[in-house]
This record gives C-alpha cells, structure tokens and sequence, in this order.
C-alpha cells in the first residue's frame, strides 16, 4: 500500500496548485488500511476537515482506481511520532470577548482561521496566513494581504493574530492601524516618551499586524521610523503582516526605504468571491448567528449581492431583521425589497453624478469643485465627492483624481480625510450617510 500511497499523492500534486499541495498533502501519511478501509494521519482537527471537504473524494477514488476495488479513507490527527492525539480543535476555544493583543487594538472574535469561507478567490492568502501563522514548512516572515475594501484582509490579519496568541501564548503580537503608528509617534515626541515608542514595537514585540499601510502616503517621519523599525524586526526574525488596497509600488508618496521593506513581502491578492463561494459564506454567518434561512434565499443573495462580504452581511442581516419587524415570513418578495435598498443602481452611479449631487447638496458649481481653490467650503465637499467616487464606482484612483483635476495621491489623501472625519465628525459623518442614502435609493 506504500507504493500506492505515493502514486496517489503523486496524481493530487499534478492536480492542485503548488502552495496547496505543499500545505495539506504534504503532511498526510499512510498509518494503515484494512478491509477496504484506508487510515491517514493528518497534522490537526483544522487540517482533517479541510481534507474530507476539500480532498477526500479524489483519494478514495485514485487509490480505489489502483487498486482495482472500492476502497474508503478516513483521517486520524496524529503527532510528529505518529502516535494518534485527541482529536483538540484547531485553534483553542476564545472567550465570549475580543481577544487583546499585547498592544493596539482588539482583535474580533469571529475573526479567526475556522470562521474564514475559503474559496478560489483567496485560496493562497488563506494558506499563506495559515502558514506563516502555524509556523509548519515556511520561511516567509513578512505577508502583505492585498485587496479592495470588505473582501477578508482585515480577517485574515487577525486571524493571523488569533492563531499565533492561542498555540504561542508567549509571543507579544500587536495589532495596530498605520493611522494609529503615525498617531502613537507623534504623542511619544509630544510627551518626550520617543525612546519608549521605539522600544515598544523595536524590542518588545514579535508579531506586528499593520493594517491600512497606504495611509502613510506622505507622512514622511512616520515611513522613515516605521521602515527603521521593521529592519530591527526582520533582522530579530520577528512576523510582519501588513494590509492595504494598493500594492507596495502604487502607493504615492512612499519613502524608497519603506517601499522596499515592503516588496520584500510575499504579496498575496484576494479576489471579489465568486457565487459558490458567496453562497457558502451566507450558510455559514446564518450557521453562526443562529438565522434560518431557506436555501432558496440563501442563493438568490448570493446572485444578487457580488461585490464583497459586507454587501452579503449586509443582505442577511436586512432578511431577518425585515422578517422579524414585520412578522412575516422570509420569501423571494421580503428579499427582492432588501436587495434593492443594498444593490446601489451601480451601473448609473458614476463620477459625474456623485459630482453632480454634491454640487447641488452643497450649493457649489462644477466648476468649483474642480478648481484649484483650497477654500474650506469647497475642500470639504471635493474630499467628500473623491470618496464617494472611491466608494461607489470601480474606477481607478487615477481616474478619480483626474475627474477631480487632482493627482492620484491627492485623491487618496482625500479618502483617508474623510474616513478620518467619519469616526471623529458626527457632522461629517451624517453628511456622508445623507450623500449615500441618496446614491443608494437613486434619488440624484
């Protein structure tokens, strides 16, 4: 059976990608087979399920196939002795509470390797996190989880985070937005504590989750420090992750250092999901939060609801909350009302509309919203316009900016304004969400 064993991982390498094979076959040995019955060891719970949903039906049918007769596999966890382990779950059981990490911000609890839907999408950023978060067969310290907004970087970073925390409770691992690194930088040279902030994240920390790295377009201080920060740390062998919606060479305004620092990463894209996936992750947020939906619903959603997981949450969320409200029960009529509130009449908002609408909210002409005038009363609106731009049209920054007679680095700086503005201006951020009810219902 040896011999068959190695035809038969010899066939899967062959079929699936490198990384793939690499990350779950690799591991697998024969422990035994008896009566028709074939017995695979496999490294934990996390691992054996992702083999019985993802592989097991081509195993059974190429060993089946050289051996001539039926045959079945199961799996069994199995230590590096190969002596058979209690079946523990793959990531240890986190309390009803955001999990803190040593520094930075909480890390979501739903944010973790099991609640990840992996599909053709993000199949190798999957791997790649699990991979560098596991320790097993990499020597790639430094990931950079590359995707538009609401496609699962944030989950992955974390999850990263989750994992490390649970199967190495020793590692200090810090989970911060670069906003928060440029802000924690400036309140060290304000408080006279610069020495403290370097050793913080230079000598106190083993794992560092940077999130949103484009925000440091310009702030040249804050790249020189973060870049000298991240030599200490690749030269101590420390984890690096970073996120962002842009890779490393299109972000404007990048000091040479930094951006060499971060090319160095393996870079990995994550895709929109396509519908088999957007379907299975519906099933399993409703799984998780307790709703029931018919499958009906579930793929009508799913078809209808296809530019991130925000816009599927979203869609979930709106069936069972208009349900409940209502009474009544969640049918194709209760859903086609949701998904026309949340499906924005995308192919009729463009950039001239969203510059149109504003100009008219805010009483301003085209022509000054293009102008080169850095007046507060037309600032605000173009920063708003240039974000709702990036927001609701699938155009490229570049194109954005040149709408606006702006350069890409400009239109970027805007987007990070108001998405500033949102968290600390109640006014700003109500005049954000009145600007988007509007693009929304398409009343412009």
């Amino acid at each position: 059976m040896d011999s068959v064993w190695k035809e038969v991982k010899s066939a899967l390498r062959k079929r699936i990608p490198a990384h793939s094979y690499k990350m779950w076959i690799e591991p697998i040995e024969l422990l035994n087979n008896q009566e028709n019955k074939v017995v695979l060891s496999c490294p934990n719970s996390f691992s054996k399920k992702r083999l019985k949903d993802h592989y097991s039906a081509f195993l059974e049918s190429e060993i089946s196939r050289i051996c001539g007769e039926a045959y079945r596999v199961t799996f069994k966890i199995s230590g590096k002795n190969g002596n058979h382990k209690p079946a523990n779950n793959f990531q240890l059981k986190l309390p009803e509470i955001n999990q803190r990490p040593h520094n930075g911000r909480l890390l979501r609890k739903d944010f973790t390797f099991d609640e990840f839907v992996v599909g053709s999408n993000n199949d190798f950023a999957f791997s790649a996190s699990l991979s560098l978060a596991s320790r097993k067969g990499s020597h790639q310290n430094a990931l950079f989880l590359l995707s538009n907004t609401g496609l699962g970087k944030s989950h992955l970073s974390q999850a990263i985070g989750h994992h490390i925390l649970s199967e190495f409770p020793n590692e200090r691992v810090y989970y911060i937005t670069a906003e928060d690194f440029t802000n924690e930088m400036v309140q060290g040279f304000k408080t006279n504590t610069f020495d403290q902030f370097k050793d913080r994240y230079r000598k106190q920390c083993d794992v560092l989750l940077l999130e949103d790295i484009h925000y440091l377009n310009g702030k040249e201080r804050t790249q020189t420090e973060l870049a000298l920060t991240l030599d200490c740390l690749l030269d101590a062998n420390k984890k690096l992750i970073f996120t962002s919606c842009y890779l490393p060479g299109e972000i404007p305004k990048m000091h040479e250092q930094l951006r060499s620092r971060l090319s160095f990463c393996l870079i990995s894209g994550i895709d929109p999901p396509n519908f088999k996936t957007r379907v299975r992750i519906l099933q399993k947020k409703a799984q998780r939060n307790g709703y029931h939906i018919p499958e009906e619903i579930i793929h009508y959603l799913a078809g209808e609801l296809s530019e991130n997981v925000r816009q599927l949450e979203s869609g979930l969320i709106g069936v069972t909350a208009k349900s409940a409200l209502l009474g009544a029960p969640i049918d194709l009529n209760l859903a086609g009302g949701v998904v026309k509130n949340i499906v924005r009449q995308s192919k009729n908002i463009t950039i001239e509309v969203i510059k149109k609408l504003v100009c008219k909210e805010y009483q301003i002409t085209p022509k000054d919203i293009v102008s080169s005038s850095r007046k507060k009363a037309l600032v605000r609106p173009r920063q708003i316009a240039i974000y709702l731009s990036r927001r609701y049209t699938d155009s490229p920054l570049q194109m954005i900016g040149k709408s606006f007679n702006r350069y890409h680095a400009t239109a970027l700086h805007s987007i990070g304004a108001i998405e500033r503005e949102i968290k600390s201006n109640s006014v700003v951020k109500r005049q954000v969400a009145y600007l988007s009810q509007k693009l929304e219902s398409g009343k412009f």
